[in-house]
C-alpha cells in the first residue's frame, strides 16, 4: 500500500496532483492481509508465530520473539445505508465515489470490487481505478460495510460539481449516512449540455450510470470489430437507446476503421448501421481481408442516415482523413489531450485553409482507468430547443463547442459565438474579443488564438478557478478566433490527461475570401500523395471497380487543392 496522510490527503494533496500509484522501493516493513482463521490458529512468517485468538481478543498479538507484531485492522464494521443528495435540490445524486479506512484501504459498496483491472477489456462495469485510486459508481443509493470509528471518502460527479473530501465518524449500530454534492458551475442553465463521444465495451445501462455520475448528457458508445471480436453490436438499435432518461441520453454508434487510412466515428446513424465496420487487415479487420471500402463512403452512408461524422484521437492513424476533410465529409475531430501540441498543429492546418471541423472531446474508453467523460464535448444548443441528440448533433454540425479536460470555456467575437460567420470588407481589421473560463481544478492561462497564433492572453502564476479576458485583437483579413485554456496540471482526479480546453473557432470571411494556406495544403497533399501509394502498392483490393473507387477520394482531393493553389497563385509538381 502507498503511503496515507490523512491530513494531507483532506487538504487536497492527489486532487491537482494524484498520489503515487506504486509503493516506494524502499523496504518494506508493513504488510496488510486478509485472513480467515480460526480461533485456534497459529500465522506463521517465517520462523516467527503468532496466535490469532489472541490477536483477536486483544486487538493484537507479538511472535514469542517480540520480532513479528500482527494488529487487526478496524475489527468492528457496521452496515451502512448511504444517500447522495444534490446539495441544491436534495434529490438522489449518480456519484463517483471512494471509502478509504485509516490505513489507507479502499473500502468498496456492496458490489464492488476491492482491486480493479484496469486493463483493456478488463472490468468494464460500475467500476473505476483512475492514478490508482479504485472508485465505485452509484446511482445515488446504496450500502456499504464501513468500519466503526474514522472512515475517509471521496466523492466526484463531474466538472460541475466541487470535488467533496470529508472524514466521516462511523458509530457503533449506525444505519444511515447522507454525502451532499454541491455544484458551484451549472452551464446547463445556459444551454450547453456535454458528451462524451467516444466510450467503448461498457453496456448501454452502465454507460448511462457512469454518464449520470460523471455529469454527462449524452454517451455515445460505439460498437466495432477487433479481428474475430466483436463488441456492442448486440446493443445497436438504430435509434436513442432505451435506457435514456432524466437528461442522460445513450447512443450506440460505430466505430469504423481502417489501420492507415483512418479511424471514423459514426455517431447517431439511424436504422441499420454502416458495415462493414473495419477492412483491410490487421490489426482492425480479419487477417487478408481487402479494402472492401473507403472512409468517403463510411460517411456518405452515415450522412444519408441522420449521422454525425468524427474522426476519434485525431490525427492518428490518418492518411485518408485528409481527403475527407478536404472533401467536406467530416463534422468534428476529437482533441482528446493525448498529444496536445500535436493535435493542435494538426488542425490547426485545415482550420488554416478554411476547412471548418468543429472540435470535440472522447475518451476512447477502453477500460477502468478511463472515466466516461474525463475529455468532454460541451455543445451549445439552439436558443428554446429542447435537449435532444438531434439538437446535440445540430450544435456540433454548426460548430457550437469545445473540449475540455475540466475548464469551462466561452468566446465572443463582435458578439459572435463558436461556429459563427463574421464578414468583413477585404484587408485587416481589429475586433474585440470576450472570453471567459472557469473551472472546479485551477489553470493557469486563458488565451484568444488567431490561425494559429496566441495574440491575447491572461495568466495567474498560482492558478485560477475564473478568469475573463477581454482585448481588441488585429486580424489580417480572412482568419479564424479560438480560445484556449491552458494549465501545468499535467492531470487530476476527473482525467488522466493534460488540463485543457479549446473552443471550435469564429470564422471571420474578410472580402468574401475563405482563408487559405498554401503552405498547409501541400502538406495535406503530401499525405494524399502517400495514400495513393499504399493503396497501389501495399493495399490487397478488392475488385478493380473498387480500388479505383478508393483512388477517386484521394484524387479529387487533391484536384481540388491544386485548384486552390492555382487560385492563389502557386503551383505544386506531383
Amino acid at each position: 500500500m502507498p503511503a496515507f496522510d490523512p491530513d494531507a490527503w483532506l487538504a487536497g494533496e492527489g486532487i491537482s496532483s494524484p498520489l503515487p500509484e506504486s509503493i516506494p522501493a524502499e523496504p518494506v516493513e508493513e504488510f496488510l492481509l486478509d485472513v480467515t482463521a480460526s480461533a485456534d490458529a497459529t500465522l506463521r512468517i517465517g520462523e516467527h508465530a503468532i496466535p490469532m485468538r489472541e490477536a483477536w481478543e486483544r486487538g493484537e498479538a507479538r511472535s514469542e520473539d517480540g520480532a513479528v507484531r500482527v494488529e487487526i485492522l478496524t475489527p468492528h464494521k457496521a452496515w451502512v445505508h448511504v444517500d447522495v443528495v444534490d446539495g441544491a435540490t436534495g434529490k438522489p445524486a449518480p456519484s463517483r465515489v471512494h471509502f478509504r479506512a485509516p490505513d489507507g484501504r479502499y473500502l468498496p459498496p456492496y458490489g464492488h470490487r476491492h482491486e480493479i483491472n484496469d486493463n483493456w477489456y478488463e472490468d468494464y462495469g460500475a467500476d473505476l481505478k483512475l492514478h490508482g485510486t479504485q472508485y465505485a459508481y452509484v446511482d445515488g443509493t446504496f450500502q456499504a460495510e464501513l468500519p466503526v470509528g474514522d472512515v475517509y471518502v471521496e466523492l466526484f460527479k463531474g466538472f460541475e460539481y466541487q470535488p467533496l473530501r470529508q472524514r466521516l465518524r462511523i458509530e457503533p449500530g449506525q444505519r444511515r449516512l447522507t454525502l451532499r454534492a454541491e455544484r458551484p458551475l451549472d452551464w446547463r442553465r445556459h444551454g450547453w449540455v456535454t458528451a462524451d463521444t467516444h466510450v467503448h465495451f461498457i453496456s448501454p445501462q452502465t454507460a448511462w450510470l457512469q454518464g449520470q455520475a460523471e455529469g454527462l448528457n449524452l454517451i455515445n458508445l460505439l460498437a466495432s470489430q477487433w479481428g474475430d471480436l466483436y463488441t456492442n453490436v448486440g446493443d445497436i438499435s438504430g435509434g436513442l437507446s432505451g435506457v435514456s432518461r432524466d437528461e442522460t441520453l445513450v447512443w450506440v454508434g460505430t466505430e469504423n476503421r481502417q489501420h492507415l487510412l483512418g479511424h471514423m466515428s459514426l455517431l447517431g446513424v439511424k436504422g441499420e448501421p454502416v458495415f462493414p465496420m473495419t477492412t483491410s487487415g490487421p490489426s482492425e479487420s480479419y487477417l487478408g481481408d481487402p479494402t472492401w471500402t473507403t472512409l468517403a463512403e463510411w460517411a456518405d452512408e452515415a450522412r444519408r442516415k441522420d449521422g454525425v461524422v468524427v474522426i476519434p484521437h485525431f490525427p492518428n492513424p490518418y492518411t485518408e482523413v485528409a481527403a475527407d476533410i478536404v472533401l467536406g465529409k467530416i463534422d468534428a475531430v476529437e482533441l482528446n489531450m493525448g498529444a496536445w501540441p500535436i493535435q493542435l498543429h494538426e488542425w490547426y492546418r485545415y482550420l488554416n485553409c478554411g476547412y471548418r471541423v468543429a472540435a470535440v472531446g472522447g475518451t476512447d474508453k477502453m477500460g477502468a482507468s478511463m472515466p466516461v467523460g474525463a475529455i468532454r464535448t460541451y455543445a451549445l444548443l439552439d436558443d428554446d430547443r429542447p435537449f435532444s441528440f438531434e439538437a446535440w448533433a445540430a450544435a456540433v454540425r454548426a460548430g457550437r463547442t469545445f473540449t475540455t479536460t475540466g475548464p469551462l470555456v466561452d468566446l465572443r467575437v463582435e458578439g459572435r459565438r463558436p461556429g459563427d460567420e463574421l464578414q468583413l470588407p477585404a484587408g485587416d481589421a481589429t475586433l474585440h474579443v470576450e472570453a471567459r473560463a472557469e473551472a472546479v481544478v485551477p489553470f493557469h492561462a486563458l488565451e484568444i488564438v488567431v490561425n494559429g497564433e496566441v495574440v491575447a492572453a491572461e495568466a495567474s502564476e498560482q492558478g485560477s478557478y475564473t478568469c475573463t479576458l477581454q482585448a481588441p485583437i488585429r486580424v489580417p483579413g480572412s482568419a479564424w478566433v479560438g480560445a484556449r485554456v491552458a494549465s501545468r496540471m499535467q492531470r487530476w482526479i476527473g482525467s488522466p490527461r493534460v488540463v485543457a480546453a479549446h473552443t471550435s473557432p469564429v470564422y471571420v470571411v474578410a472580402g468574401g475570401e475563405e482563408l487559405f494556406s498554401p503552405s498547409d495544403a501541400t502538406y495535406m497533399l503530401t499525405l494524399l500523395e502517400g495514400g495513393l501509394t499504399w493503396l497501389d502498392t501495399l493495399s490487397i483490393p478488392a475488385t478493380p471497380e473498387r480500388h479505383a473507387r478508393a483512388r477517386r477520394v484521394f484524387e479529387d482531393a487533391r484536384d481540388h487543392l491544386h485548384n486552390r493553389l492555382h487560385k492563389h497563385g502557386h503551383t505544386h509538381a506531383h
